[in-house]
């Protein structure tokens, strides 16, 4: 059987138009390597999912972002635009600047970025910025989502840097703490509370 490479977010089904969960799946049967790879990205996707486990306790939009340097993860942070009244605070700009401060260089070259949710406009441009050379997300976003949803700012060719863009990488627990969480607010308001 033969290997099948993972496919970016930019290729919607032609018949339904909708982009299919499961494109980051790895056949588990294969080499070692392929076998290592897909355990060691669930890893680290995990890692981000913590992350915006600790954005939903703290009232924020659960979205957990974490950055790893040639193995080793060296930034990680979650949504905190409530906390600081930032509209800027996305998981995906704090990891950034923590990461560009780790190193010491704006240039996050030999990293990898796990985001649970697709990143929006401004996260896509700080990515491109930044110079990162890999970037896996979990759950789409069909409201803001500029890897490959609303537009695929990461693949543009007119763009200096074009990350590799892998989606769907757990897509399903990123994608059901969001739901989660809206469905909460949903309820706080109907019964007279305040929501985000």
């Amino acid at each position: 059987m033969p290997l099948r490479q993972p496919t970016y977010a930019n290729h919607r089904d032609e018949k339904s138009g909708i982009f299919p969960l499961d494109r980051f799946d790895l056949p588990r049967r294969g080499p070692p390597e392929w076998r290592a790879m897909q355990d060691e990205n669930d890893r680290y996707m995990g890692y981000a999912i913590r992350e915006a486990q600790r954005a939903m306790e703290s009232g924020e939009v659960p979205v957990g972002c974490v950055i790893v340097h040639e193995g080793e993860l060296i930034a990680k942070a979650h949504n905190q635009r409530e906390m600081l009244q930032d509209p800027t605070a996305h998981a995906e700009i704090l990891a950034i600047t923590a990461a560009a401060a780790r190193l010491g260089s704006w240039r996050l070259e030999n990293t990898r970025l796990y985001v649970t949710l697709e990143p929006c406009a401004m996260c896509a441009g700080a990515i491109i910025l930044a110079r990162i050379p890999e970037v896996y997300f979990g759950a789409y976003d069909p409201k803001a989502g500029c890897c490959g949803t609303l537009m695929n700012l990461l693949e543009d060719p007119r763009f200096n840097h074009q990350p590799a863009v892998f989606p769907g990488l757990r897509s399903e627990e990123c994608g059901a703490l969001l739901t989660t969480f809206f469905r909460n607010i949903r309820e706080q308001q109907r019964n007279g509370g305040d929501g985000v």
